[in-house]
């Protein structure tokens, strides 16, 4: 007769193991989403009623998170925008949420996503605007965004 003993005891410890890390939050764990210093195009002059503001967001838990809002210190409308891609072309359209994946980055480019602002005011190249942004499960998140040139795009 053959023994079950052992391979038995085994799954009772993994068992045991997986159960406890899980009640001490180890899988699954949600975790805010983080974000350092932005940066927000400055509108060419006559060229354009709008503007974009651009953040690297860093998701540091198991859950995947979603940014559903922005706002700033000027008020008015921001928009979610992304690049949906279409062969060799694609269009910018407005998005309910910007993903941020688990354990993953959301980072905003000229070429896939970022906060469109409407009708900005007058701004100037080096200025700081404060932003507020709103995530599915995260709690809302203040950041800055530095005032840059068309070009002058910071890394981060």
């Amino acid at each position: 007769m053959r023994t079950v003993g052992p391979p038995v005891a085994a799954a009772a410890v993994a068992l045991a193991l997986l159960s406890g890390w899980t009640a001490v939050g180890g899988a699954g764990r949600q975790r805010a989403v983080e974000a350092g210093p932005g940066w927000l195009l400055l509108p060419t002059a006559g060229a354009s009623t709008a503007t974009a503001a651009f953040f690297t967001i860093r998701n540091p838990g198991d859950i995947p998170d979603e940014l559903v809002r922005a706002e700033w210190e000027f008020g008015g409308r921001i928009t979610l925008k992304q690049h949906r891609h279409q062969g060799a072309s694609g269009r910018w359209e407005p998005v309910p949420a910007l993903p941020v994946p688990e354990r993953g980055t959301l980072a905003m480019s000229p070429e896939d996503a970022d906060l469109m602002i409407a009708d900005p005011p007058a701004l100037r190249s080096g200025q700081w605007v404060e932003f507020t942004l709103t995530f599915r499960r995260s709690p809302e998140l203040k950041v800055r965004a530095e005032v840059v040139p068309p070009g002058g795009r910071r890394s981060g």
